[in-house]
């Protein structure tokens, strides 16, 4: 029997997973319960249908920052750490998230007026990123007039600016490589010199 905390989430990357692979028109709730191995009652216990799930992608995200989490104990530096973050998420959400979902995520984070999950700073995401802000600024790495807030504030916006950028280009380039072209230059730009 699985917790109760993991249900929500095993429901979650098993939609999205059947949603880049099949469609998100062509998924059913009943495709979602059996690949997520819960049930009816345990899907709608979390969402009132389909459409509920479009705004979980940030859990999805955070469930991928959480696998990631002991590999950075082995990264030395802030820097370092942001990069590989940033890196390992954007690969995996361009070889497992569709650019029509993505989309309609950044959309809905545009009009909604209650579900702006991207900006829960309570999110692993915002946690982490507070977490290795807080050690570049005590190493001395990061500039002494940004905060900590200052910088994951910045980097969040850094990141949607550049997944926004990708899906209004349709993906005509590579998310990662442009990514680890450019985050470089960006974060330097919170460095003390």
């Amino acid at each position: 029997m699985k917790k109760t905390g993991n249900t929500k989430s095993s429901i979650v990357s098993a939609a999205w997973e059947l949603f880049y692979r099949q469609g998100y028109d062509n998924t059913t709730i009943d495709d979602i319960v059996e690949a997520s191995n819960t049930s009816k009652g345990s899907f709608y216990h979390y969402f009132s249908g389909k459409e509920g799930l479009l705004n979980t992608l940030s859990i999805l995200f955070d469930d991928k920052y959480l696998k990631l989490e002991p590999e950075l104990e082995k990264i030395e530096g802030a820097v370092e750490k942001l990069l590989f973050l940033n890196h390992e998420l954007f690969y995996m959400i361009e070889n497992t998230v569709s650019l029509d979902l993505l989309g309609r995520l950044l959309s809905s984070q545009l009009i909604s007026r209650s579900d702006r999950s991207l900006l829960d700073t309570n999110r692993e995401y915002y946690k982490l990123l507070r977490k290795i802000a807080i050690e570049g600024k005590d190493e001395g790495v990061f500039r002494a007039d940004l905060s900590a807030n200052d910088i994951v504030k910045a980097y969040a916006v850094i990141e949607r600016a550049l997944l926004y950028d990708w899906c209004i280009c349709s993906g005509d380039y590579s998310l990662c490589s442009y990514a680890g072209q450019v985050m470089p230059t960006l974060l330097a730009g919170f460095c003390s010199q």
